[in-house]
């Protein structure tokens, strides 16, 4: 029989316990030791069949052992203990607070999917955990980030494998009051909520749910209310399930909704008003709609509004191929926005221009979410230093004119929050060497210098760990294979193989990641003969471990994971290599410590970051992998292997895998199997322990998420915010009005004629060249516009590289026909062919970048006397 009705009957926790409702609550647990260890003496046995969440335990423990550890003075202290440790982690300065100048009073951070704990089911991938990792680390250091997203009632789905092997997917219902998030309430106790607009007059009604993560606030806002029609509360149901107007509804939904949903909280709690909004990837771009029309309608023109939002608004861009950015019908958006439907107080094409493709190859007919974000957004950047590279080329068209290099995308590199992926065994070891506050720190706000004392670990100590690590990987992979082929209809008297399977003493590799095709978890599948070997080598065995999930739409991923488990279903190599179903948090807090080595081989370069490996790394794990995401950027010899890449344009695709799994195989046979099992004077493998020693040393301070929330403050929220707080009303109608003006006349804005004081095609290096340029300004002043001399060495095509510009300064007054004399030094500063050209830019103190309206004018052929390659 199936209930009718579903409801949480809560307990009631004697008075002496209330503090653990509190705990319970903050999912600061989520990453505290000691806070877990407390929840798990509670009830042990209860405590893992809760999957050690305090929420679900608290309601599972009966009342007579509540009220046995209510008399349990040694509990209570502890209890005591933690909620004081809890209060001053909340209340007290941390690393913001002691910062010089004036940092943002708050930032809304924005995304579509949060993973803060497998308790609160809400991600799917890398998006959704880099996105909770960046607001633990901003907990941790007291920045004040406000977070924001959808609540989704069925989350994403769970994974499960066909007799087969085929995906199977399954979309378990979460009920949000046995989850630990709390409606926010009105003064009156009603639940706060928000509303979009819809055609035809219909409403999206949604309530907010927080979710308290250590010091920062989780808005997520959720459909599912008696108030709206079955279609509107279907809205929230899945992490990026649904068709085309069901995403744009989500969209909607997370960004204007979000923006109102901070509003009611910030009104209902006193939090400061953020004055930066950061847009973590192009999902949550109608936010800077929103936020115009709030401006609108105290009275802002849209073109001033747009200044203003755009100075207080950073946009993150995670994708580097185009097919991964959401893209809608213009028509389809068109009908969601004006007078009937949301906003409409903002003209209906002045959105629709917002997410135009105007660049070449642009499709005319749809509205382009990243495209958006770029233009709502006057600060922007990638992932990693690779990733900003990519993306300059990728939207350089929003930029006609500019090579790639100068387009305004910059880089942070993402980084990964070592309390939630480090093992406890290793902070013990850790907090054993260097203390246990120090050990925190290192943690929290990196530093090299906190991490240097790992050099003193004895090579022993850092072994057993290893093995312990690989041990309790081993008794994991065995429980979940078991769990997985009862699932896929195995009786017991077919799985007494399982208790064979892996080996705590044997090279163990790891691969988990969601499978889409260009990660090519089937690489290692490339010649099976070989892998095979591998895995059997009587003196030198490997073994493999695999996870990953496929979107349930895409067959082509499906297959991949079909063909991988049923080589793993091979009774010669299933000892060796296993394929684990529904790969998440939990699992992977138990992979990445036990494995020896983390294997990363994406098609180059397309892993925008590929963070999988920092959590490795940071438990001891070596990385092997492709140069492509952090890997490109922070490689070294002394901790791990870079796979070859064969990114030719003339090697076809089948060709390029076969040369890169020869690659792979070459370094697993000829180099990482070998240093692995080579034993030294003390019968320990002194070389590999050498190499984790490095990666914790050299890599452990730079890839931390305190590390990348850190470089946000100080490189993009911190100019967002002082940006935000120059565009009064009166300053971004100015702006709005010159940029205006500044377009108008633009066409009219030229070089007429550029010269030297050398006219031989040769000069001296350390030499000076004056430059004498006319240009007309087509009635603008000099003060808005630069006129720069840009020089650098010339490729056999005479096209500058390593450029550098330098300013001319104007001489005099125009002449009669209204033309502008410029002078000023070239440097001749290196040897070998060398250039230059001028060019002329708009100039206003208020642009975040000289390109940031994408003008530039440079010389027609025929405006040089003198000018061209020198040093030849």
């Amino acid at each position: 029989m199936k209930a009718i009705r579903r409801f949480t009957v809560r307990p009631v926790l004697p008075e002496p316990l209330r503090p653990l409702s509190d705990l319970a609550r903050n999912l600061r647990w989520s990453w505290h030791a000691e806070t877990r260890d407390l929840f798990q003496s509670v009830d042990p046995e209860r405590w893992a069949a809760a999957d050690r969440d305090p929420v679900r335990l608290l309601g599972s423990v009966p009342p007579a052992r509540l009220a046995e550890l209510a008399q349990d003075r040694r509990f209570l202290r502890r209890l005591a203990a933690a909620a004081d440790d809890l209060d001053d982690y909340v209340r007290g300065a941390r690393w913001y607070q002691a910062q010089p100048g004036e940092l943002p009073s708050a930032v809304a951070y924005f995304s579509p999917e949060f993973g803060i704990t497998a308790a609160l089911p809400q991600y799917s991938g890398g998006l959704g955990i880099l996105a909770g990792d960046h607001l633990k680390a901003a907990s941790d250091l007291g920045v004040p980030l406000i977070g924001v997203g959808l609540l989704y009632r069925h989350g994403y789905f769970r994974q499960t494998l066909s007799r087969d092997g085929w995906q199977q997917e399954h979309y378990p219902v979460l009920d949000p009051h046995e989850l630990p998030v709390a409606l926010l309430e009105e003064a009156d106790g009603t639940p706060a909520s928000v509303a979009l607009a819809l055609p035809g007059g219909r409403r999206l009604h949604a309530r907010i749910w927080l979710a308290q993560v250590g010091r920062v606030p989780l808005l997520m806002l959720d459909s599912d209310v008696e108030e709206n029609d079955p279609g509107e509360r279907g809205v929230t149901d899945r992490l990026y399930g649904g068709g085309s107007e069901h995403r744009l509804l989500q969209e909607m939904l997370l960004g204007i909704g979000g923006v109102r949903a901070v509003r009611a909280y910030c009104r209902l709690t006193g939090h400061p008003e953020p004055e930066v909004f950061h847009t973590n990837e192009g999902h949550a771009g109608f936010l800077g709609l929103e936020r115009i029309a709030e401006l609108g309608a105290a009275g802002l023109d849209f073109d001033a509004a747009l200044e203003a939002v755009r100075a207080g608004t950073v946009f993150t861009t995670h994708t580097p191929v185009p097919a991964g950015i959401d893209r809608f019908d213009r028509d389809l958006v068109a009908r969601h926005f004006g007078p009937d439907a949301e906003l409409p107080g903002v003209e209906t094409e002045r959105v629709l221009r917002l997410g135009r493709e105007t660049y070449p190859g642009g499709e005319p007919g749809l509205f382009n979410m990243a495209v958006m974000g770029l233009r709502l957004g006057q600060r922007a950047n990638g992932v990693s230093l690779l990733h900003g590279q990519v993306s300059r080329e990728m939207f350089a068209g929003l930029w006609p004119g500019f090579d790639a290099e100068e387009v305004p995308i910059t880089s942070v590199t993402n980084g990964v929050h070592a309390p939630t992926w480090v093992a406890p065994e290793v902070l013990r070891l850790g907090a054993r060497q260097v203390g246990a506050q120090r050990a925190e720190d290192a943690l929290t706000a990196g530093g090299s210098e906190r991490w240097d004392a790992v050099a003193g670990i004895p090579d022993l100590d850092i072994w057993e760990l290893r093995r312990t690590l690989r041990e309790q990987l081993v008794t994991e992979v065995r429980r979940r294979l078991t769990a997985s082929w009862r699932q896929r209809g195995a009786g017991t008297a077919e799985l007494g193989w399982i208790d064979g399977v892996l080996d705590p003493d044997v090279l163990t590799i790891g691969f988990a990641r969601r499978v889409p095709s260009y990660k090519r978890l089937t690489l290692m599948l490339s010649d099976p003969r070989r892998l095979t070997d591998l895995l059997l080598d009587p003196e030198r065995p490997v073994q493999i471990v695999v996870a990953g999930k496929a979107h349930p739409a895409d067959d082509g991923g499906k297959r991949l994971v079909q063909e991988l488990v049923r080589f793993a279903d091979d009774p010669r190599v299933r000892h060796r290599i296993v394929f684990l179903p529904d790969y998440g948090m939990g699992m992977a807090q138990k992979l990445y410590p036990g494995c020896d080595i983390w294997l990363n081989n994406p098609l180059r370069p397309l892993e925008a970051c590929g963070t999988s490996g920092m959590k490795a790394a940071l438990n001891g794990c070596l990385n092997l992998s492709v140069l492509d995401g952090w890997w490109d950027e922070w490689f070294q010899p002394d901790f791990g292997w870079a796979i070859p890449t064969a990114d030719g344009a003339g090697t076809d695709p089948d060709r390029r895998d076969a040369i890169e799994a020869a690659a792979l195989y070459d370094l697993l046979e000829q180099r990482v199997a070998p240093r692995f099992y080579e034993r030294g004077r003390t019968g320990l493998p002194d070389r590999w322990i050498e190499m984790v020693r490095q990666t914790l040393t050299l890599l452990g301070p730079k890839v931390l998420a305190g590390r990348m929330v850190q470089e946000y403050v100080e490189r993009l929220y911190t100019p967002a915010a002082h940006a935000h707080r120059a565009l009064t009303p009166e300053t971004a109608r100015a702006l709005a009005a010159w940029k205006d003006r500044v377009r108008g006349a633009w066409p009219g804005v030229r070089v007429d004629h550029v010269e030297t004081t050398t006219a031989t095609p040769t000069a001296e290096l350390g030499s000076t060249l004056g430059l004498r340029v006319r240009v007309a300004l087509a009635g603008l002043a000099p003060e808005d516009v630069e006129v720069q001399a840009v020089s650098g060495r010339v490729d056999p095509e005479d096209r500058l590289t390593e450029v550098s510009a330098t300013p001319l300064k104007p001489v005099g007054n125009p002449d009669r026909e209204g033309r502008w004399l410029y002078e000023g030094p070239l440097a001749l500063d290196r040897t070998g062919p060398y250039g230059y050209t001028v060019r002329i830019l708009p100039s206003h103190r208020l642009l975040a970048s000289p390109t940031e309206m994408g003008l530039v004018t440079v010389p027609a052929q025929d405006a040089a006397t003198g000018a061209g390659v020198l040093l030849r």
